[in-house]
């Protein structure tokens, strides 16, 4: 029986399309992400603004469509950071409600990790079972932070940061390219969030999930066309992060918009969402990073095929 999770993002919104197979693997039947901004504005007015929720709409008529043609039985829609921090988000759950029969649930910070968390190695056959692992979900208004051990529902620690590519862009980057003193006061701001992180002993290096690092690790392989299954469980050095946010940063928007392995509408927000992983990555005191396509939405996903 095919499942479906929707993450109402700030930045993006994605669906799955999920099912077991013969072996009790849950594999995708279908997958998309929309680009829709839907935080677009909120770190100031707190707000969604109608272009934004338009938008964000016209994404879920279009899963809708999907979710129909293969026969979802089961559905959970989720919103995270911009729908818990901004007004307006009753227009988006009434619009999910009419096109597809079910409630949008506002999760917490803490859930939206869990979910982090659950997801995150699915599909991973590289680390062991009850290997104790560190996965970080760089959003575009908040990066949640997850500690735990893989294979086990409860976790050591989870916590949600109100930093993410979309606020730090609007609160720091006015110039095109960025200035030096705006990259040090997007990075100042993730640092000081970070600060707070526990230590935490692994063998895994931190796994980094969501639309930064997939981007980060596409620019890294150079791809012309987007292939999740090169990005999920990929390992990359902390140095060719740093390389590659350098290189972008240095990159005006229109030049960075035509960089192999971004995604344009990613374009004006990928550095900042490249500072916050090292920031979060030299707090761990991180060597190498492993990059996972897969998050919230495998954890719902998860959830409502058991």
């Amino acid at each position: 029986m095919p499942v479906a999770a929707i993450d109402i993002g700030t930045n993006t919104v994605l669906l799955l399309v999920a099912e077991r197979d013969a072996s009790g693997n849950l594999v995708a039947l279908e997958e998309q992400a929309t680009i829709t901004r839907l935080g677009e504005g909120v770190d100031k007015t707190r707000a969604l603004a109608p272009a934004a929720i338009a938008r964000t709409n016209a994404a879920i008529d279009r899963y809708a469509e999907i979710v129909e043609r293969l026969g979802v039985e089961r559905i959970d829609v989720v919103g995270t950071s911009a729908m818990r921090d901004a007004r307006g988000g009753e227009a988006v759950r009434e619009h999910v409600k009419a096109k597809l029969g079910v409630d949008a649930r506002t999760i917490s910070g803490d859930e939206e990790a869990r979910l982090t968390f659950a997801g995150a190695l699915s599909g991973v056959a590289s680390v062991d079972a009850a290997a104790r692992v560190r996965v970080y979900d760089i959003g575009g208004g908040s990066t949640e932070v997850v500690h735990g051990e893989r294979g086990r529902s409860d976790v050591v620690f989870a916590h949600s940061y109100d930093v993410g590519s979309v606020r730090l862009t609007e609160r720091h980057v006015k110039s095109d390219p960025p200035r030096p003193e705006e990259l040090a006061a997007v990075r100042a701001d993730a640092r000081a969030a970070f600060a707070s992180v526990p230590s935490f002993d692994s063998d895994v290096p931190p796994v980094g999930i969501a639309g930064t690092m997939t981007t980060l690790a596409a620019v890294s392989l150079k791809m012309e066309t987007y292939d999740g299954a090169r990005v999920h469980g990929l390992r990359l050095p902390v140095t060719e992060i740093e390389r590659v946010v350098a290189e972008l940063a240095r990159l005006p928007l229109a030049e960075r918009s035509r960089v192999p392995g971004l995604e344009p509408k990613r374009a004006d927000v990928i550095v900042a969402g490249g500072l916050i992983t090292l920031a979060y990555l030299e707090h761990v005191g991180a060597r190498e990073v492993m990059i996972s396509d897969r998050g919230v939405r495998w954890g719902l996903a998860e959830q409502l095929a058991r």
